[in-house]
């Protein structure tokens, strides 16, 4: 009775972990792509999207200043696409190794 029920505890455990893991990714993914957005779109005399661009800037630069360095095609940085696959393998990988030891 006790092993089920602490085997049933680490099989939520993993799932909950899991689950946090896919969230906090997809979130933040979404976060890298708002911040591509409002790259490109600069709205003048705008408090609110001066306060949302830096918050982005703060929160998206410092991962994907690591990828800056990749070549470009001309005009287009493709560090954002790149950066965002990274973060999609390295969250299966995390997912896969909570899975496998929890």
């Amino acid at each position: 009775m006790g092993l089920s029920l602490s085997s049933a505890l680490l099989a939520d455990l993993a799932s909950s972990l899991q689950n946090f893991v896919r969230v906090f990714v997809w979130i933040y993914v979404l976060m890298i792509f708002a911040y591509v957005i409002l790259s490109w779109i600069r709205l003048p005399y705008s408090r609110m999207s001066a306060s949302v661009q830096q918050f982005l800037d703060e929160v998206c630069r410092p991962y994907l200043r690591l990828f800056r360095r990749l070549p470009t095609f001309g005009p287009l940085d493709l560090s954002p696409i790149i950066a965002v696959f990274v973060l999609l393998l390295a969250s299966e990988l995390v997912i896969y190794l909570i899975g496998v030891v929890l």
